[in-house]
């Protein structure tokens, strides 16, 4: 049985407000709570696994597990990038590249074993597995790109933010209007909409005199979470009528 979330217009928004609140919540664990990037990575990275093992042990598709996963690989991969990028010194331009690489090879062996990269229709737990691991990846990967932006690039917090989502919508139109690979435009979104989140919650949580909206890390995180349980629950309501009427 297919135990992912399909992708629509609903999938989109859920993952900009997923990725979004992992970097706040990562950002509020590691930075604000001064626990620090390594020890975070660590407890959040164990909180990836435990929803990992529910989420392939389980059944059938639940909305509420299968987010939990993404926000779960969204937190891991905030305090994992900055732990690369900063405390190891590999700086963003070099953490990327480390982490795109890595991307390219799970989606390479996942080719390899599956004979498919469908994002929509995964049927056995070895190709559910690599899903997994191209998303936490990629969630990692898209923080390193939003620090980019809005740190080294000069473009600062709205200017990461405007650029990653009028590449999202080159994204979207491309969808539409070509013929192109849908799987390739899928990772590329997603990677696109990790900085994107990255950039938007630097937005929120930054103090005015550094370009962001004072939000802090807890206030923005208490935000998107309840935006983000807002459409899990209307993403559970509309599964179960989708059983009802099956």
């Amino acid at each position: 049985m297919n135990k992912v979330a399909q992708v629509t217009i609903y999938f989109w928004i859920m993952k900009i407000c997923a990725t979004t609140l992992g970097e706040t919540a990562g950002d509020l664990l590691s930075m604000t709570m001064d626990v620090g990037y390594g020890i975070s990575s660590i407890i959040l990275l164990s909180l990836f696994l435990a929803t990992l093992l529910m989420q392939l042990f389980s059944g059938k598709f639940h909305p509420v597990l299968y987010w939990s996963v993404i926000l779960t690989t969204s937190t891991a991969g905030t305090t994992m990038s900055d732990y690369m990028d900063r405390t190891l010194g590999l700086g963003y331009t070099n953490g990327s590249l480390i982490l795109v690489s890595g991307l390219l090879i799970v989606l390479g062996v996942w080719y390899l074993s599956e004979k498919t990269l469908s994002v929509s229709n995964i049927q056995t737990t070895k190709a559910e597995l690599f899903y997994w691991i191209a998303i936490l990846f990629s969630n990692t990967l898209g923080t390193a790109l939003g620090d980019f932006l809005a740190d080294d690039s000069g473009l600062g917090f709205l200017g990461g933010a405007l650029l990653i989502g009028g590449l999202i919508a080159v994204i979207t139109l491309l969808y539409y209007v070509t013929q192109l690979n849908r799987i390739m435009l899928f990772w590329l979104a997603f990677v696109l909409t990790r900085p994107f989140g990255a950039t938007f919650g630097d937005l929120l949580t930054k103090p005015l005199e550094q370009g962001g909206l004072g939000f802090g890390t807890i206030g923005s995180s208490m935000i998107l979470a309840i935006l983000l349980i807002g459409f899990v629950i209307y993403a559970n309501i509309q599964e179960k009528r989708a059983a009802v009427t099956s």
